[in-house]
């Protein structure tokens, strides 16, 4: 994982983000083990706290499974899992802030799918 960490946003929010990217891209497969929350304190340079809480928030998610003395693995369907809460959160809350950015920059929606339009990129 990158070392890089935004300003805007708690870094157990991002490192959480990081986690939930890398099982949903199959860095991290269903039913594997996940570095501990010291492995990646150490690696990152953060304090323990910020690494359990991140976890913490997957398995509340019902991402991540600790075992008692084993670790925390990733559990099945967590990538669907993951896709259908990154999908609710976006329609939730991308999605509007988008809509209130078009109509400020004065952009109607017509507008905005052609721009999408693979023939439209550069």
């Amino acid at each position: 994982m990158p070392d890089n960490w935004n300003d805007d946003q708690p870094i157990y929010k991002q490192l959480r983000e990081r986690v939930a990217g890398l099982i949903m891209n199959g860095s991290l497969k269903e039913g594997e083990a996940i570095p501990s929350v010291r492995t990646v304190s150490a690696e990152e340079k953060i304090n323990h706290l910020t690494v359990a809480k991140a976890y913490q928030e997957l398995v509340d998610e019902g991402v991540l499974l600790m075992k008692r003395g084993r670790g925390m693995f990733v559990v099945d369907g967590a990538q669907e899992r993951l896709r259908e809460l990154e999908r609710s959160k976006f329609i939730a809350d991308e999605i509007p802030a988008l809509r209130d950015r078009l109509s400020h920059l004065g952009i109607s929606e017509d507008e905005f799918i052609q721009l999408l339009k693979p023939e439209n990129k550069s």
